[in-house]
């Protein structure tokens, strides 16, 4: 089942069920008006929305045209936005081109930070970039949408935790991070909105390509025409996302509609590409000494899209420019 958010005048939007094809959609104002009313309510909306979803497949209802410029995030506002850090060669590579040497705890202690989550950006809204000098970097992630996950959980138990899966753009500003975390107390305004993908997407609907806590798909991110990532997202994933979901709640609960990100995709071939600038610009500090790409510019555009094995796209396309405030 896919789900989407409309824009309609209001903050939250109109939630739709889109068919599998994504060139239609279908409100269900009776069901829920927003995807975080389907969340807080999901053991009854759910298979509500799935009847809907059946029968636009079928043709018995009659959908609209759906345009992902129409789109707001799935979620436009979540009550939390946390990122890790799964995939961990891409840790030791930025790393390694700053002489810095990764954490002891890199292989056994996951690591997150808790992003901006009041203003999350739809898959075609622009990149505002108010000074170039900061630096703005794309960075392709996969991210699923949780329901209510008690404190304790153990990631054992943590799929049952996951509702919804999408891509994100976790936009960042490389040149603003060394004195952030100099001060030993995270990213803050480094880390603008985060962007995500049109579609928000049932685990059944990936079928074999989500197991293990991972999801196994292609993710293709293209850069102003060309392809500068083809990553595999599974097999390199050190911690799935029911290890993250284990290490998030070690302290705490989450409410319904708290969104969890994967961290940059990263593959140890430098056949498959990078997921964000800051990974090639390590490539050439390490090769040769210094970084040659330059990061975002205005009028720059990046493409984000995962595919399965058939070459299908699961959750449409983020398609973002940089623009001038």
């Amino acid at each position: 089942m896919r789900l989407a958010t409309l824009r309609d005048g209001s903050r939250d939007g109109c939630l739709v069920v889109v068919e599998r094809a994504g060139r239609l959609c279908a409100r269900v104002p009776g069901v829920a008006r927003t995807l975080q009313a389907a969340l807080d309510d999901w053991s009854r909306a759910e298979p509500a929305l799935r009847s809907v979803s059946e029968r636009l497949e079928q043709g018995e209802l009659v959908g609209e045209a759906f345009d992902p410029r129409s789109a707001l995030a799935p979620l436009p506002r979540a009550y939390e936005w946390i990122d890790g850090s799964s995939y961990l060669n891409h840790v030791v590579l930025v790393r390694k081109a700053r002489g810095a040497e990764p954490p002891e705890t890199l292989e056994r202690d996951p690591l997150v930070y808790q992003g901006g989550s009041g203003v999350l950006l739809g898959a075609r809204d622009a990149l505002i970039l108010p000074d170039p000098s900061w630096g703005m970097d794309f960075e392709a992630e996969l991210a699923v949408v949780l329901g209510d996950v008690p404190r304790g959980t153990i990631a054992a138990d943590a799929a049952g935790c996951i509702r919804l899966a999408m891509v994100a753009n976790d936009v960042t500003h490389r040149n603003l991070v060394p004195s952030e975390l100099a001060k030993g107390f995270g990213f803050f305004v480094s880390k603008p909105a985060t962007a995500f993908s049109p579609f928000a997407v049932t685990l059944d609907e990936l079928g074999e390509n989500f197991r293990d806590g991972r999801f196994h798909l292609r993710l293709k991110t293209t850069y102003n025409d060309s392809v500068v990532g083809d990553v595999e997202t599974g097999p390199e994933m050190h911690f799935s996302f029911c290890d993250l979901v284990e290490h998030v709640a070690k302290t705490r609960s989450f409410s319904a509609g708290t969104i969890l990100g994967s961290g940059t995709v990263s593959n140890r071939d430098p056949a498959r590409g990078v997921s964000c600038l800051a990974e090639r610009r390590a490539r050439e500090t390490i090769e040769h000494g210094a970084p040659k790409t330059d990061y975002m510019k205005i009028g720059d555009r990046v493409s984000i899209e995962a595919f399965d094995g058939s070459g299908k796209s699961v959750f449409g396309a983020i398609e973002q420019t940089v623009v001038a405030p």
